[in-house]
């Protein structure tokens, strides 16, 4: 698997703290607060995107930083908006370095998947930012595995390869178990899981009567609205109950578990609410507790859908 460095050669952390939330939902102060409860936590691995709040993300996370740029691994996404062909990504890119206040990025990832330009004016692209020393290494966010390993053929024509992988991943959405994740470790990506939390349903937060994105926007609601999630995170959070913890805990912890995980990505609005998944860093949980863990939600088919050959 490929091994994620900072530039003062340190591994990444076991967490990704993911900036989706800085300038939105958290405001400045707030977002710095959380930035520096993960910098105390031991957190080095910083994921936000060209679109995420404005730029507003980007410019805090850039504020951030400056002290202590080296020892941090930076992570930002192109091409939600606009596509992925060559003007684009260079129009995208130099606007986020320059809201990161950065020459260069650690990872610089595709944040979907763009039919439409050809995979080679995508690649030769990303291959001159690396080539120039401006991205360390290539990624994509929210792709399937044969958009993944033909993009790699791509890649490969111009001497480069994509490292990382950036696909959702949580005990009620686990569809990256059944070929995202044997080809990561198959071919030696890297992954970056986000929305450990379902977008906070893992928390138990809803069933007290909390707000957040799934009672706030539709997209959110839909995604993860089936009743079977929302009973998975009601048996969730009595397993916690009796365990003595958190089940945001449990839940980043079991996704940070899985063999192909390389650091789930973490969130939240403020410190206190992200305090609980910077807990997982101190959790091992054991086999039998990840298998009591998984056995509370609905695993995917096998991939030949041949349900009579999926692990039992």
């Amino acid at each position: 698997m490929v091994s994620l460095k900072a530039l003062d050669g340190k591994d990444a952390s076991p967490l990704c703290f993911g900036c989706m939330q800085f300038g939105g939902t958290a405001a400045a102060a707030a977002s710095r607060a959380m930035f520096e409860a993960c910098r105390d936590a031991g957190i080095n691995l910083f994921d936000t995107a060209h679109t995420y709040t404005g730029g507003r993300s980007e410019e805090l996370l850039g504020d951030f930083i400056k002290q202590d740029r080296d020892a941090l691994i930076i992570a930002t996404k192109t091409g939600y908006t606009g596509g992925s062909g060559r003007e684009n990504i260079l129009a995208q890119f130099d606007e986020s370095r320059s809201r990161l206040k950065l020459d260069a990025v650690d990872i610089l990832y595709l944040h979907r998947w763009d039919p439409t330009p050809p995979l080679l004016e995508t690649f030769e692209t990303l291959c001159e930012l690396q080539s120039q020393g401006k991205v360390r290494h290539i990624g994509v966010s929210n792709f399937a595995a044969w958009q993944v390993m033909k993009s790699q053929a791509v890649a490969e024509q111009f001497g480069t390869r994509i490292d990382v992988l950036q696909p959702m991943y949580s005990l009620i959405k686990r569809q990256a178990e059944v070929e995202l994740f044997p080809m990561a470790l198959s071919e030696g990506f890297a992954v970056a899981a986000y929305s450990p939390l379902g977008s906070g349903l893992l928390t138990g937060k809803y069933q007290a009567g909390g707000k957040g994105r799934l009672s706030t926007d539709k997209r959110y609601a839909a995604r993860y609205g089936q009743p079977w999630m929302v009973e998975t995170a009601q048996t969730l959070s009595a397993l916690a109950r009796e365990w003595g913890t958190d089940p945001a805990t449990l839940a980043v912890a079991w996704a940070a578990k899985h063999p192909a995980v390389s650091a789930p990505i973490i969130s939240g609005r403020n410190a206190e609410q992200l305090d609980s998944s910077l807990k997982a860093l101190g959790v091992s949980l054991a086999a039998e507790q990840y298998t009591q863990i998984e056995a509370l939600s609905q695993r995917p088919a096998p991939a030949t859908d041949r349900l009579e050959e999926a692990p039992s």
